[in-house]
């Protein structure tokens, strides 16, 4: 008899149950249900997307009048009529550029992490690399009154980025989200009402 592989993690387990790529998926749920930065017809971009489980919450959100972008290094395993898969590196110096074609953007989301090492100021550092990449594409592709929602690794260099990234938002806070594991550090960026108009916008 073949033994049917179940998932010892409760948001695991109901993740396999739904259909969702990854337990992710109950992380933007939740910041959805209480942020609401996904609504119908808005245009999202997700950084960091695969394996797709953020990308299958956006796409359902945002519904066939929305636009969903998904970017990552690795292939994404989700496609719908309204998501476009990028494969590309976000650190890239060049991203913003690969991107502008879609902008602007209604929300911007990054759920990307560094390859864990274990050693915890080397793990900060390359979280806020990527919370610092996704910042400032947000600045450049992000309308007016826009939300950006990020990942952190907790450190007081990203508790500084909290602090900074008020000169442009209107609301700045962190949240963590009951699918995130207890022993995990992480926490989530939410940052609203973006004061001034993108870069794109203003040249446009």
């Amino acid at each position: 008899m073949v033994r049917r592989f179940i998932p010892r993690d409760s948001y695991a387990r109901k993740a396999s149950e739904q259909g969702y790529l990854a337990r992710s998926a109950f992380k933007l749920e939740r910041i959805n249900e209480k942020f609401h930065v996904l609504r119908p017809a808005f245009r999202v971009l997700d950084l960091g997307a695969a394996p797709g489980s953020w990308l299958q919450v956006a796409s359902r959100e945002v519904g066939p009048r929305g636009l969903v972008v998904g970017v990552d290094l690795t292939p994404v395993s989700f496609s719908a009529p309204n998501v476009v898969p990028l494969t590309e590196d976000i650190l890239s110096p060049d991203f913003p550029d690969v991107i502008l074609p879609y902008a602007p953007f209604d929300t911007v989301l990054s759920d990307a992490a560094p390859r864990t090492t274990g050693i915890r100021d080397r793990d900060q550092a390359g979280s806020l690399a990527l919370v610092e990449a996704a910042a400032g594409t947000a600045r450049s592709v992000l309308k007016r009154g826009g939300a950006l929602v990020a990942k952190a690794f907790e450190s007081e260099d990203i508790h500084r980025l909290v602090r900074a990234l008020g000169n442009d938002y209107a609301s700045v806070r962190t949240f963590k989200p009951p699918a995130s594991r207890d022993r995990s550090y992480e926490t989530y960026i939410i940052a609203q009402g973006k004061k001034e108009q993108a870069a794109l916008e203003k040249s446009g």
